[in-house]
């Protein structure tokens, strides 16, 4: 029974290592089979939803599911390193009494504290050593992944104020593209598309990495990253199918590729369906408003499939709003926002 606790322990060690190595060092996620960060925000997010009877998610949820991934991978050293030292409790002096005294020597160890009175012998020295090497570098982790969780959200909320600012909040592509049109500011939107390209590959890059970075709310906008997203597949759709800017077409349609992905990435991640239903809009205001505002419009008969398109398009970034509570961007935003 010793040898199973001991080969027991130092298993379930080299599989929260191995989690804590691929969740904060290694690009693209754990490939493990404990999952904690993942995990953690799959089983408590319905929980979570059910207290405080409200479809959004809090402010706090996203910073609380970071935290107890570290709390999670700490317990589960500290079982793993308790079950090696009950299994070499003969090579303790005094010898342990008790699994409950095993693992609290263990906790000990992993916070570098060491409380216990027990002098280890032996192997159990070597043991009570990996435990303090293994508590020193899951904190130094834990630093580094909080510095980069503050970088990846600074990095996706700076992009979103600048698209509130010259789009609405909730953002509207066709806001957007009135704003540079009165500005006289038409040559920047490539620039923009440019920009939204670059987003949308760090977000799902960052995001499909860190699920809980999905939960962050966007500070200083009532409108959450979905709807960034939908307002960047909206300015590429009317770009791709509405706007004869021939320079410009092969840009909206990479811009479309990279948020398409961007969305179907996360939506496989948190395993939510396609929203049930796009948002209705005016077609022909559309047209009308995209003429005012001094843009070469396409015939009518060459933009015939955009409504369906935007139809179909558009619910990955609702099915994401509608997940985290937030709204999804309109196409047409009403002149009075």
């Amino acid at each position: 029974m010793a040898t199973l606790e001991l080969v027991g322990g130092m298993a379930l060690a080299v599989v929260t290592l191995r989690d804590v190595f691929d969740t904060v060092v290694v690009p693209g996620g754990s490939r493990t089979s404990l999952r904690v960060a993942q995990r953690s925000v799959f089983l408590l997010l319905p929980v979570w939803k059910r207290i405080r009877a409200r479809n959004d998610v809090s402010a706090t949820f996203g910073p609380l599911m970071l935290v107890l991934s570290f709390v999670v991978w700490m317990v589960l050293l500290t079982l793993a390193f308790g079950m090696m030292a009950h299994a070499l409790s003969d090579s303790f002096q005094p010898p342990l009494p008790s699994f409950s005294q095993a693992v609290f020597l263990a906790g000990s160890a992993l916070v570098t504290i060491g409380l216990s009175e027990t002098d280890a012998l032996g192997v159990a020295r070597w043991v009570v050593v990996a435990a303090g090497f293994c508590g020193l570098a899951v904190m130094t982790m834990a630093v580094t992944y909080l510095l980069e969780v503050q970088s990846s959200i600074a990095g996706r909320d700076a992009a979103i104020l600048k698209m509130c600012s010259s789009a609405g909040d909730p953002p509207s592509a066709l806001a957007l593209l009135e704003r540079h049109a009165a500005i006289g500011s038409g040559a920047e939107l490539a620039d923009v598309m440019k920009d939204g390209r670059d987003w949308c590959a760090q977000v799902q890059q960052s995001h499909t990495t860190h699920p809980s970075l999905v939960y962050f709310r966007s500070v200083g906008t009532g409108a959450g990253w979905p709807a960034t997203l939908g307002a960047l597949l909206d300015l590429a759709l009317i770009v791709e199918h509405c706007l004869e800017i021939p320079e410009l077409r092969g840009r909206a349609a990479l811009l479309r590729q990279d948020g398409t992905r961007m969305a179907e990435a996360l939506i496989d991640l948190l395993q939510i369906p396609k929203a049930a239903q796009a948002q209705p809009f005016d077609y022909a205001e559309l047209r009308h408003r995209l003429v005012a505002a001094g843009y070469a419009v396409r015939p009518a008969a060459d933009a015939t499939n955009f409504p369906a398109h935007r139809a179909e398009l558009s619910r990955l970034p609702a099915a994401l709003a509608d997940h985290l509570g937030k709204p999804s961007a309109p196409l047409i935003l009403d002149r009075s926002h």
